[in-house]
């Protein structure tokens, strides 16, 4: 490789050395890098392989949005993940992308996502009722449910069973966890496949498209309309006039389950976390909600004008961004500030760094949700949460939209009490929350 400046190198030995801290959890390992090395530094990860991990945000602003054509996904998400979920949006590059985001953005607009807040909604509270009051519980199972049943309800309506809602879903999980074995540890990828991990994961995929395709089956043999996503993925029409064939179909709903509710849940968690930790940001949600509620009972009123409620989830987002890294890989030689990329150079960019770097935030470790009463595009170049750029999150509306209306249905039921001292985390594929044990008192 050439370059202007050469870029600061941690050794393999270094890798290897935490190789089992960097598998429990890596970003104290990356942050110990970033503080010695700066803001752009390559971790050997073989003899001959190499990741550049980057916390700039302006250069992740160039490559996502101002210079995005000469980048591409990797292959963790391009090959490593369609095994599991298929060429869905997430997955796939290049004109097949293209032509399935002009498919389904539509899908996702505010008006179309309208229909759904109700359905939204009644999925929500009816988890809620799981909540039981004023005993110890860990949160994150509750809401992980309920961010899968609201990705069930908007795209089935009342179709599918819960039998098979139950068996999605622990297919969803079960993959994402045999890929984060397979990224954190590459070196036992030949242990993964002759013990047959893969092949049974890949046939619990299997499993999951056999039971999508039954509820497509009946959906389309009912001949109802029910206005729900599957309505307007099944309704959707190229431009030549065709639709979407069976096998993509199938990929693009698998695509929106894995990215629908894994990293929903986690924001909502770390959401619910926050609030334990600072009831004044309780009080001052539930006295929005009131006063909304006074002018108008319409959902979408609700979740259009609960600033406070917003910022608190933006904030969140920006300690805890679910989607903690960016990857993407050069496909021409090309160069930022002081550094040059050979074609082929695989990026890796820390949202978390970004989102808490010193020079970018004031006190960047504190919860300061003031700190986005002006909205979140005040941060545009520094703030990262749905990506950037043609590729940002496809479904971000719809992700604030049930996080605002879960939040604001939450502190209107309870007042949240923590049992900790500090948030725990367990990156994988996105960052979980971990131990979130916390009580809930009835307002009432």
């Amino acid at each position: 490789m050439t370059s202007k400046n050469t870029i600061p190198t941690v050794p393999l030995s270094r890798f290897l050395k935490h190789s089992l801290e960097i598998l429990k959890n890596p970003l104290p390992f990356h942050h110990k890098n970033f503080s010695e090395q700066g803001d752009v530094f390559r971790l050997k990860i073989g003899f001959i392989n190499s990741v550049v991990f980057i916390r700039d945000a302006a250069f992740a602003e160039y490559v996502l949005q101002k210079n995005q054509k000469n980048y591409t996904k990797s292959k963790i998400q391009t090959e490593d993940l369609v095994k599991y979920v298929g060429k869905g949006l997430l997955t796939s590059e290049g004109e097949h992308w293209k032509k399935q985001r002009k498919l389904i953005q539509p899908a996702f607009h505010k008006k179309q996502l309208e229909n759904l807040l109700e359905s939204i909604k009644n999925a929500i509270i009816s988890e809620y009722t799981k909540i039981e009051e004023n005993q110890l519980i860990d949160i994150f199972p509750i809401l992980n449910d309920l961010a899968f049943q609201t990705v069930v309800k908007s795209l089935f309506s009342s179709v599918a069973n819960q039998d098979d809602i139950n068996r999605l879903q622990y297919i969803t999980e079960a993959a994402q966890k045999m890929l984060v074995k397979e990224l954190r540890q590459p070196y036992l990828g030949w242990w993964f496949h002759w013990t047959g991990e893969i092949k049974k994961h890949i046939e619990l995929t299997d499993e999951a498209r056999q039971i999508l395709k039954r509820i497509v089956d009946k959906r389309r043999a009912s001949n109802i309309k029910e206005h729900d996503l599957l309505d307007m993925l099944l309704e959707a029409k190229y431009d030549d006039g065709t639709s979407m064939d069976e096998e993509q179909l199938i990929d693009e709903i698998l695509i929106l389950f894995t990215a629908g509710h894994e990293t929903t849940s986690n924001a909502l968690t770390f959401a619910t976390q926050l609030l334990a930790l600072h009831p004044e940001w309780q009080e001052k949600i539930y006295t929005e909600r009131q006063e909304l509620l006074e002018v108008s009972s319409d959902l979408m009123t609700l979740v259009t004008k609960s600033k406070v409620c917003q910022q608190v989830i933006e904030e969140a987002m920006r300690l805890y961004p679910p989607a903690y890294f960016i990857d993407r890989v050069n496909i021409e030689t090309d160069s930022f500030g002081e550094f040059q990329f050979e074609a082929g150079s695989n990026l890796l960019f820390s949202v978390y760094e970004i989102h808490r770097h010193p020079d970018l935030w004031n006190q960047p470790n504190s919860f300061k949700p003031d700190r986005f009463s002006e909205g979140s595009r005040k941060f545009s170049s520094q703030y990262f949460p749905f990506g950037a750029g043609p590729r940002k999150c496809i479904g971000n509306n719809f992700a604030m939209f049930e996080m605002i209306i879960a939040i604001s249905e939450l502190v209107a039921i309870y007042k949240i009490t923590p049992i900790f001292e500090a948030i725990d985390i367990t990156p994988l594929i996105t960052l979980k929350p971990k131990n979130a044990f916390l009580k809930f008192e009835n307002r009432i």
